[in-house]
């Protein structure tokens, strides 16, 4: 008998080596540490999507000028504990239901759910995937091999609609020396968000700033990020997508208190360029971001600057969010030359007595964009603004609901759209053990 939908496995699943890990603690698996130390917990996500290109109720080249939809998603992540010994070995585990609730053919493709493929063009019921993880622990550094959710400067998986994105691969993090981490992966399948199917990875080809659907073998990155002391952290990570780009990071995290606040600053610097045969084209990209805020009492006051140098945008791969500060709900303004700001109001209403309630707003304005076959200046710019509430006690502690607004305009419409777009998230995390 079939099942109602299809479990796809994105590591196909994880090969001769994890097999030798599994036998490793399968032996072991009533080890003390290995069923104490496990955690099953589940994520309900309800997800309402509305964006209008603004552009009319019809198709156009670019696609159908609205997309509306609505869907019920379950994240089931398991992770166990260590068996005992010199090396220990431990098992982790991410199942994901997604279940279409509202959705039409006319304005499907929200990211949501994955197409039918079919004509005319519409969205499946149901979608599922899962992923399995082996580890093993020696001291303090942990190496994982199969289903990963990285979350690093050079790759941080997408997780803006109802299912995240997951990526394939091996990945080592250590933490032997005091105050600096050590990262190591190499990653070479991802299954996209709306999506069942583990693909080759691949560099993100948003506005057709590069050659769509050219995959690579690979992708490696190191890393480390070292506490200088409470108050600074410096960051260096390196990474490579096989015959396509290379990618230099250096970032630096500060905060200090300033008369009764307390002064923070972001800073990063992506130094990017084609590597072999480039077989997504030329790239030539130094990313230059920062971010400096001020909280005081419930009050957060930030500003952001960002500049692109060189001939193209900055490149990152499928699946993942860049690491820019002006990386935003809708847009990214990192268009080849461009230059923006930002500035940001948060607000925690604890302070008027509504515990769990916040709000932020922020506004984005992106100039001097290199328009590709164009002698005409690209501008863009973007207003956000989110409202979020966390139930404090009772029966739904925890119970977050979030309204999310965002307005995009730009003048260069043949590579982007304007959009006006709102998000409702409804998410309650609980533990099964």
């Amino acid at each position: 008998m079939r099942p109602p939908f299809p479990l796809i496995t994105p590591c196909p699943v994880l090969g001769f080596g994890a097999l030798v890990l599994c036998a490793g603690f399968t032996a072991q698996s009533q080890a003390s540490g290995f069923i104490e130390d496990s955690s099953v917990k589940v994520e309900s996500r309800t997800v309402y999507f509305n964006r209008d290109f603004r552009d009319g109720h019809t198709s156009n080249e670019q696609g159908a000028s609205k997309r509306d939809e609505s869907a019920q998603g379950f994240i089931l992540n398991l992770q166990s504990g260590y068996t005992e010994g010199t090396v220990e070995f431990g098992v982790d585990a991410l199942g994901m239901l997604g279940l279409k609730l509202d959705s039409s053919p006319d304005s499907s493709n929200s990211g949501l759910l994955p197409s039918t493929g079919e004509n005319p063009r519409g969205s499946k019921d149901q979608y599922a995937k899962l992923g399995l993880t082996a580890k093993v622990r020696v001291s303090q550094s942990v190496l994982k091999y199969g289903a990963l959710l990285p979350d690093l400067p050079l790759l941080k998986y997408n997780d803006g609609r109802l299912l995240p994105t997951m990526f394939n691969g091996a990945m080592l993090t250590s933490k032997e020396l005091k105050d600096l981490t050590f990262t190591a992966a190499r990653l070479d399948k991802y299954t996209a968000r709306d999506s069942t199917d583990a693909q080759d990875i691949r560099v993100h080809c948003k506005n057709k700033r590069y050659a769509c659907n050219v995959t690579a073998d690979h992708f490696d990155m190191y890393g480390i990020d070292y506490k200088i002391n409470e108050r600074l952290t410096g960051q260096y990570h390196y990474a490579e997508l096989e015959d396509i780009y290379r990618q230099h990071f250096v970032g630096l995290l500060a905060n200090q208190p300033l008369g009764s606040g307390l002064l923070k600053a972001d800073l990063r610097v992506l130094d990017s360029a084609d590597i072999g045969v480039a077989r997504a084209g030329s790239i030539e990209n130094r990313a230059l971001s920062g971010m400096l805020g001020y909280a005081i009492d419930s009050h957060t006051l930030s500003a952001g600057w960002q500049r692109m140098i060189g001939d193209n945008s900055m490149p990152y791969l499928d699946g993942s969010n860049p690491y820019l500060v002006n990386y935003v709900q809708v847009n990214d303004f990192a268009a080849a030359q461009e230059r923006s700001w930002q500035l940001r109001y948060d607000y925690d209403f604890k302070a008027v007595g509504l515990n769990g309630l916040s709000f932020l707003t922020r506004y984005v304005n992106g100039d001097h964009i290199k328009v590709p076959g164009s002698e005409q200046e690209g501008k863009e710019w973007e207003r956000d603004s989110e409202l979020k509430y966390v139930v404090q006690s009772g029966t739904f502690k925890d119970l977050s609901l979030r309204l999310r607004n965002a307005t995009y305009r730009t003048n260069y419409e043949k590579f982007a759209r304007d959009v006006d777009e709102t998000r409702l998230i409804v998410s309650y995390n609980f533990s099964v053990l």
